[in-house]
């Protein structure tokens, strides 16, 4: 499958910014899915400027901090080329280890300082907040927000993992751009509420996990054949008890990916894609080819007979396995 001239773009939000219509996570290249790979990951960068996609995705919690440095470094000359999104969210000691969740706006002006050194610009496109924090209310959250956006620090505000309730609250006082959650063929928990609210406030919806951490590729293997430093070693979902029933619910991607001459990764992106033009998946890669198969995915149109396939054989719900390991479930307070 070829490459568009120009990767298609989207609006994120009603009044928000063009993005490319996919995006890249930038996670996975500091932790969680194998050892770091600077080189590779710079060139992937820059792979993807080429090839027109402008969305890159990183936070403060990804090492922490060396994903926004490693993003910074790799986008030296070409900043101007890319639409970064950066996330906040919690407290740190200094030998890095996480402490609580904070997003009180005196906390949130001094981190997105930081940022911006580490980011090595002068702006932050998007800012979210990445999880919801029960102590601050959402309004002081937005109203911070605000300050920083005059200020010309950042340019657009979003959430993360956030419910239908916190969403209304954080728009009313400052306009939510983008709500980035998991959204992906095998996770549509934000079908039947989250979606419809995003839609009626005009609040685009970048989808992170796209690919299901790589389940939904058909290169996935039960928790305990990945290395002890891989997160998907403690995914539920990847769990041998929840393993068998998930990819036998997710061969159908096979079977439309032949029907189609795609891979089931690019199938699955162009699911999403043709879910609605305000979504922008972000799948995550360190590597060049992926990055290209991924791309790919935008010249990809499913017919209504394989979309209606995909819907009824992986529906909402029936993926076996929580989102999160229970210690870490705290992450997503709505």
């Amino acid at each position: 499958m070829p490459y568009n001239d120009v990767l298609p773009t989207r609006i994120l939000g009603i009044d928000g910014p063009v993005v490319s219509a996919l995006g890249l996570g930038c996670f996975g290249m500091s932790q969680a899915y194998g050892a770091a790979d600077d080189a590779e990951s710079i060139a992937t960068v820059h792979r993807a400027l080429d090839l027109g996609c402008t969305f890159f995705d990183t936070a403060e919690v990804y090492g922490p901090f060396v994903n926004e440095e490693l993003l910074g470094a790799a986008l030296r000359g070409r900043r101007g080329e890319a639409f970064v999104c950066t996330k906040f969210g919690w407290v740190y000691a200094p030998d890095g280890t996480r402490g609580e969740l904070n997003s009180r706006p005196d906390h949130i002006r001094r981190t997105v300082d930081a940022m911006l050194t580490r980011l090595r610009t002068d702006h932050i496109d998007l800012l979210s907040q990445h999880r919801v924090d029960p102590k601050v209310p959402i309004e002081d959250v937005a109203g911070a927000a605000n300050e920083l956006m005059a200020a010309g620090k950042i340019r657009y505000f979003g959430l993360s993992e956030a419910g239908t309730a916190t969403i209304r609250r954080a728009h009313a006082v400052t306009p939510v751009t983008a709500l980035q959650t998991e959204y992906a063929l095998w996770e549509r928990h934000i079908e039947a509420e989250i979606l419809p609210v995003l839609r009626e406030l005009g609040i685009g919806l970048v989808a992170y996990s796209p690919l299901g951490r790589s389940f939904l590729t058909g290169t996935a293997k039960p928790a305990e054949e990945y290395a002890e430093d891989d997160y998907r070693r403690r995914d539920p979902r990847f769990q041998r008890e929840n393993f068998s029933a998930n990819k036998a619910a997710v061969d159908v991607v096979g079977v439309v990916a032949a029907r189609v001459d795609a891979t089931p990764a690019q199938v699955c992106l162009a699911w999403l894609l043709a879910k609605g033009g305000d979504v922008v998946p972000i799948p995550g890669t360190k590597r060049r080819c992926a990055l290209e198969e991924n791309l790919r995915a935008a010249a990809l149109r499913l017919s209504p007979e394989d979309m209606a396939l995909l819907d009824a054989a992986v529906p909402a719900g029936i993926t076996k396995g929580k989102r999160y390991p229970e210690n870490a479930m705290y992450m997503n307070g709505l």
